[in-house]
């Protein structure tokens, strides 16, 4: 949907698995021993297999930090995205706790002492209990970190009025950006600023990143856009930034965080 900033994905987790991802990931952290330039940090994204039942899904996401852990500078824990069924019911207290807690023990377990922060990604598409409950959950596990949001379900009207509007699969893009921003904002509330969060969602400039942060996010993360407008948008996204900073008169982004909220 160029016309709107916006994707419409269902691609599900497709994977070769793990001995493919591993070997990927192995050869990516041998090129940086090898004196080639540092480069940024890297996540690796845990989702369950298709056909595993809720009861037993935090066995695919503890399989997926022993497989590839050792490889990751941070884990995410992805219950949250709409092309996989079932996976969303992962964010009720019934799984969600367990799944946490069971994923924090296998990366406290990895070799070596490499402890990766372990992020949870959540859906913008949550009721307030259900926002109420991710908080209470992420704080009894002590997840280093939420990530608000992945991919909608919701179609606003205009995008129900365009010729792939009424496609399946999860929205991203431009008209995601007020609700997953709204979503971030609850979150922040709920957990009193405690656990950093990744603003997510929407994020097309430096305006963007601005609102999200404060809204609540430390950190901020973009993928839509970077498709639509390439890497040109980076320097530009910081200066605007920068101009919203000094026209606040923050100082650093950390000033700003959680600002709307005080």
């Amino acid at each position: 949907l160029p016309e709107h900033a916006a994707v419409i994905n269902r691609y599900g987790f497709n994977s070769e698995g793990h001995a493919a991802a591993e070997a990927r990931l192995r050869a990516y952290r041998e090129g940086e021993s090898g004196g080639a330039r540092r480069r940024p940090p890297l996540g690796v994204n845990l989702g369950k297999n298709k056909r595993t039942p809720e009861a037993l899904a935090y066995e695919d996401y503890v399989e997926g930090v022993r497989a590839l852990g050792q490889h990751a500078d941070y884990l995410v824990v992805n219950v949250s995205s709409p092309n996989t069924p079932g996976l969303r019911d992962l964010q009720s207290k019934k799984f969600l706790e367990t799944i946490m807690r069971r994923v924090r023990a296998a990366r406290d377990a990895l070799p070596g002492g490499h402890r990766p922060p372990v992020l949870l990604k959540i859906a913008p598409d949550l009721g307030d209990g259900d926002v109420r409950d991710v908080a209470s959950a992420a704080r009894r596990a002590g997840v280093d970190g939420i990530i608000v949001s992945n991919t909608t379900v919701a179609r606003p009207d205009f995008v129900k009025r365009h010729a792939a509007g009424g496609e399946a699969g999860g929205l991203s893009g431009a008209p995601l950006m007020d609700a997953s921003t709204e979503m971030l904002s609850k979150v922040y509330r709920e957990t009193g600023g405690a656990i950093p969060l990744v603003g997510c969602g929407g994020v097309s400039d430096g305006k963007d990143a601005y609102r999200k942060i404060r809204a609540g996010a430390s950190l901020v993360q973009l993928y839509t856009a970077f498709a639509y407008q390439g890497p040109g948008m980076l320097p530009r996204m910081k200066r605007e930034l920068l101009e919203c900073l000094d026209r606040d008169g923050f100082a650093s982004v950390r000033e700003a965080v959680g600002a709307d909220h005080r």
